[in-house]
């Protein structure tokens, strides 16, 4: 999503452009990934008067929308970002935390062809890739005294 349709966006969607709504949306442009704690506390540095309550209605009416997505990784509290409408799938460092997007390889949404869809039209498929960056890879490697891990780069 572009900073400058987000009051198109909003406006296309039947709401009313405000500060708040704008708020959380350029946090969460700027800091993909983020949990609502981490919005409030970034949000709070241009609207220090904005209540906790008013941003997590913000963000559940966007993400209502379709305008931010939610997705929970195991043993995280809820993520939200913009981009929402592409289906595209996370991988997550196990040691730091840190999470990178994972664009489709092959085909549209949802990504991927279940062998078997109980009848379900199937809307979303959230694939959350789970593994050890490169950063805290070479941190273990040197905490170890041995030589840095080499990346291993995997076939599309």
């Amino acid at each position: 999503m572009n900073v400058m349709d987000f009051p198109a966006q909003l406006r296309d969607h039947g709401l009313r452009v405000t500060r708040q709504r704008l708020a959380v949306l350029n946090v969460l442009e700027n800091h993909p990934h983020s949990s609502a704690d981490a919005v409030i506390t970034k949000v709070h540095s241009e609207l220090p008067d904005l209540s906790m309550q008013s941003v997590y209605n913000v963000l559940n009416d966007l993400t209502g929308l379709g305008l931010l997505r939610r997705f929970t990784p195991p043993g995280s509290a809820a993520l939200y970002e913009t981009r929402a409408n592409d289906n595209h799938h996370h991988a997550v460092c196990t040691a730091c935390g840190r999470i990178e997007d994972v664009d489709c390889a092959v085909g549209h949404a949802p990504c991927l062809t279940p062998s078997d869809s109980h009848g379900m039209t199937i809307q979303i498929a959230d694939v959350l890739y789970q593994g050890t960056c490169e950063g805290c890879r070479k941190a273990e490697a040197e905490k170890a005294g041995s030589a840095p891990l080499q990346k291993i780069d995997q076939p599309h």
